[in-house]
């Protein structure tokens, strides 16, 4: 009996142990690794003890496919945060499940542009392009994408070059500002327009990424997103600074997508249900300047005001996910025309 006793006292305290769950979040490393952990992932670690959130960091959307594509036969993460065109392709392959209101209720609070058709996962954030600066290179706040091809800047400017979307999101606003009218057809206008900055870019894939490249001085102007560029510009004290060009901009989306066959569904929905929440999107639009999706976060007006929520009226829209049926069409014109044409 005394054995009894003592193998129950022993299964009693390995019992928490055995309970506990990881659930592992794939996405991008860096900054947002940073601020993601700080805002999200602890405070839900925080109220759940017995789950615990591994964050496997990759730097684009295109590696995170990748390694859940190579896992497809046995999954290991349970849930990406990645580019919703990058979402789409692997919905489209059946590597996510579709993430309901069912099972993550917090889905019924989210604002109609964070339900895309088409993609299983949901949006988690919204960003936009800017054009940042080093204000100790350029004394004067451009206001135009074309500031980027004066000859004062030769040589200092960088850009992501397709198929990362800010090159694709940067052709499509000079080529909506130029006339165009069916970007999926055509986009002659806005090359044209890149053509002329192209001489004074002096990389086309920064790395590790552009805004160090901008507050140190190496690059005097470039794109950014607007997320990054903020928490830049708080850092480096205002040394990197971003505008809204007139031409307009481009949104971009980020979703949380559920992995089919991941390792720990039922805890990776919990987590995603949280990530969806008005607490959590306040808390990252707070951290990082990403606006939330969630139509009941409550977000200051000084916040607000440096997110793209404050200029969806300068938005040339973009259907992202028809975008990805012709972005290599794209991304074979700028390596023609564009990147032989640089500094």
């Amino acid at each position: 009996m005394r054995r009894l006793a003592l193998l129950l006292v022993a299964g009693l305290l390995l019992a928490p142990a055995a309970r506990a769950q990881t659930v592992t979040l794939e996405s991008y490393s860096g900054l947002f690794q940073d601020k993601f952990t700080d805002a999200v992932i602890k405070p839900f670690e925080k109220a759940n003890p017995g789950i615990t959130i591994s964050f496997f960091a990759q730097p684009n959307s295109a590696q995170m496919l990748g390694t859940v594509r190579a896992q497809k036969a046995a999954p290991q993460i349970d849930c990406v945060i990645m580019d919703v065109s990058v979402s789409k392709a692997g919905t489209d392959e059946n590597l996510f499940d579709p993430i309901t209101e069912s099972s993550v209720p917090n889905v019924a609070d989210l604002l109609p542009v964070a339900r895309i058709a088409g993609v299983a996962g949901v949006g988690a954030t919204l960003d936009s392009l800017l054009l940042i600066y080093d204000t100790q290179a350029v004394k004067t706040a451009p206001t135009s994408w074309m500031a980027m091809a004066d000859p004062s800047v030769a040589g200092k400017v960088g850009m992501d070059a397709p198929p990362n979307i800010v090159g694709a999101g940067l052709t499509i606003a000079l080529d909506h500002d130029a006339g165009g009218t069916d970007y999926l057809q055509n986009l002659d206008r806005g090359l044209d327009a890149v053509k002329k900055i192209a001489p004074n870019v002096a990389t086309f894939d920064p790395q590790p990424e552009i805004y160090p490249l901008v507050v140190n001085g190496t690059l005097a102007m470039g794109t950014g997103w607007n997320a990054r560029s903020q928490v830049f510009s708080d850092q480096s004290h205002g040394r990197l600074k971003a505008v809204l060009p007139k031409e307009g901009t481009v949104l971009q989306i980020n979703t949380i997508n559920l992995v089919h066959g991941g390792p720990q569904t039922a805890a990776a929905e919990k987590f995603i249900n949280y990530v969806l929440s008005a607490e959590a999107q306040t808390a990252f639009t707070n951290a990082m300047f990403y606006a939330p999706t969630n139509s009941r976060a409550k977000i200051a007006p000084d916040i607000a005001a440096r997110t793209v929520v404050g200029q969806m009226d300068k938005i040339v829209p973009v259907d992202w996910i028809a975008f990805a049926k012709v972005r290599d069409r794209l991304t074979q014109q700028w390596r023609r025309q564009i990147i032989p044409l640089s500094h």
